[in-house]
């Protein structure tokens, strides 16, 4: 798992503005201002929200005249659901694995050393 990724994708869902934000993309795509229709706030700040999800990646966007036209990254977003299953479930590759191999490795050179 790449941890740094995970960290930032979370932390782009870390604002419940930001998770609104996808909630209506989920719908299809909408223009910037459609989706500024849904909050009390200025079209900077939805902009700060937006480059935050896109930066990571769970947003893209296309330009149609003035306007800014988003849509979900349906590949990054399948990406998110694999983080989540990985994280909810024991799998092979999970580090608690690997923590166990190095002292299952340890406690054998331990032996070793006893043996001796």
């Amino acid at each position: 798992m790449d941890y740094e990724l995970t960290a930032t994708i979370f932390k782009a869902l870390g604002d419940p503005k930001r998770v609104q934000i996808l909630d209506i993309l989920s719908c299809g795509e909408q223009c910037a201002c459609d989706i500024l229709a849904y909050f009390d706030f200025t079209q900077p700040t939805l902009s700060h929200h937006m480059k935050v999800l896109m930066q990571a990646g769970l947003v893209q966007s296309r330009k149609s005249g003035t306007w800014h036209h988003y849509s979900l990254n349906l590949e990054k977003m399948s990406e998110l659901s694999a983080i989540l299953e990985t994280l909810l479930q024991n799998q092979r590759d999970c580090i608690c694995h690997e923590m166990e191999e190095k002292n299952e490795a340890c406690a054998n050179q331990s032996k070793e050393k006893v043996t001796r």
